[in-house]
């Protein structure tokens, strides 16, 4: 029961990031969007992330749960070391949908639609961003669980130069899926030929940001170039990854919508898969090198089977009912239609 643990947290994992990747984006895109068109660009938002920007969290709630029941070890070591970039990623989660839905359902319509926006925006660079540091933090090798300073246990695990660089470039995978999501919205030729210039703009983003992760890796001695080179399958993901991409970059903005966005999915889903290769079955990587698995940190017992059959069963009834909400906002919408 215990795999059947771990499968459901990395879909977790895997889907909130796509999820809520695309969700987050979408204010990061429309930061980059010309005033003139943002009210084009906000009521397509509306309709495209509707059924998903709450629902998306759904994913993140079930990690924590996991952690927390599952790997209680883990979950204790990331909750004290890393508590600040966490609750600034929280406060950002809870001030981009407060603003999400002020700003759309808000009775009226004055000067506050302008501070909405705003938080709006920020929101979402400042919540990938955290997230991204956070991932960061926990490959990293700097927590040091017998630190006793306040900036030695608390600052440094995510204030560096690698953790750093995780987090812009989790905002850059943010933009680029929210980008191509967007680009099959637009109906207009001068609108679709504006998102493809965005979408280019955050595939370079996102190869440049990749890149500063692998140069970020080497100035902060985190063992993770030398041992990708000797992983012939995380090589094998990475070129498939790269190769998508170029696809990807050929496609945009023709007839079929449906083909970019599953390209784009399978890069984010791509490069996921080769790092969670790559580091399985570790989670934490601390100073001391006495790392927290999935397997040495695991509950014993009657907690890990009864969480398994929970994840199991509760599937049965929510990945039914968010297949029919996604299913159902699938309809009538548009960007700038005619």
């Amino acid at each position: 029961m215990l795999y059947v643990v771990i499968i459901f947290l990395g879909l977790s994992v895997l889907l909130y990031v796509i999820l809520g990747g695309a969700d987050f984006g979408a204010g990061i895109v429309e930061m980059f969007t010309s005033s003139s068109k943002r009210d084009q660009l906000r009521s397509t938002t509306y309709k495209t992330i509707g059924p998903i920007w709450e629902a998306n969290h759904m994913w993140l709630i079930i990690t924590i749960v996991i952690l927390f029941v599952g790997f209680p070890p883990i979950y204790t070591l990331l909750s004290v070391h890393l508590h600040i970039p966490l609750a600034l990623m929280l406060i950002g989660i809870i001030g981009r949908g407060t603003a999400f839905v002020f700003r759309h359902y808000d009775a009226y319509q004055d000067e506050m639609q302008k501070v909405y926006n705003l938080i709006f925006v920020y929101s979402s660079f400042v919540t990938p961003f955290f997230l991204g540091l956070l991932f960061g933090a926990t490959v990293g090798g700097q927590i040091d669980p017998e630190a006793v300073g306040f900036y030695e246990a608390y600052i440094h695990p995510w204030f560096n130069f690698f953790s750093v660089s995780v987090g812009i470039f989790t905002i850059a995978i943010c933009g680029f899926l929210a980008s191509v999501f967007l680009v099959g919205e637009a109906k207009r030729p001068a609108d679709k030929q504006g998102m493809v210039r965005k979408a280019k703009g955050f595939i370079l983003f996102t190869v440049l940001s990749g890149g500063l992760v692998f140069g970020a890796s080497v100035v902060d001695e985190v063992p993770l170039v030398g041992l990708l080179l000797r992983e012939s399958i995380t090589i094998g993901i990475l070129v498939l990854a790269s190769i998508a991409m170029g696809l990807l970059w050929i496609n945009l903005g023709k007839s079929n919508k449906a083909f970019p966005r599953l390209l784009g999915g399978f890069v984010v889903v791509s490069i996921l898969s080769a790092f969670g290769y790559h580091y399985f079955p570790d989670i934490v990587i601390t100073k001391s090198g006495d790392n927290l698995s999935v397997f040495n940190s695991a509950a014993t017992g009657k907690p890990i089977t009864t969480l398994a059959w929970a994840l199991l069963i509760g599937s049965v009834f929510i990945l039914p009912s968010l297949y029919y909400l996604l299913y159902s906002f699938q309809k009538d919408k548009s960007f700038s239609k005619e």
